[in-house]
């Protein structure tokens, strides 16, 4: 695992900019500071477990079943990348709440997979902390 983001100052579910939109949802599973997340039901959360799930945003705290959670929604923040991301590449959640590399950006039928439009920093492998800018 290398600190690819630039910003050695944050944690991993720390926001990198002030203008960032965070929501609370209640969690329908334990969330972990960081992790992807996805609406699992009406107004609840779960961390993303497979590439297929929408994500919403990114945890920035962690929370155990039934608390509420608050969720970026928009903005910069930092994440743990699942697999090489290349950078302004578009992100989606993935495994164990991770950030992949979203092979369907360029396809209209499933741009709402995106959870961000471009990665800020690359990541080079599984675990690599990098920034990315969440715009759901």
């Amino acid at each position: 695992m290398a600190d690819l983001s630039g910003r050695t100052d944050l944690a991993v579910g720390d926001v990198a900019e002030q203008e960032a939109r965070i929501e609370e949802y209640e969690c329908e599973a334990a969330v972990t500071k960081g992790q992807a997340v996805y609406m699992s039901s009406a107004g609840k959360i779960s961390p993303t477990t497979v590439a297929a799930e929408i994500a919403i945003g990114i945890a920035t705290m962690t929370k155990a079943i039934g608390e509420m959670c608050p969720v970026c929604t928009k903005g910069k923040i930092k994440v743990t990348a699942g697999g090489a991301i290349a950078l302004s590449g578009s992100v989606r959640g993935s495994t164990a709440g991770k950030v992949i590399a979203n092979p369907y950006a360029a396809d209209i039928t499933m741009v709402d997979k995106a959870l961000g439009n471009n990665a800020w920093t690359a990541a080079a492998a599984d675990a690599d902390l990098i920034l990315i800018k969440v715009n759901r």
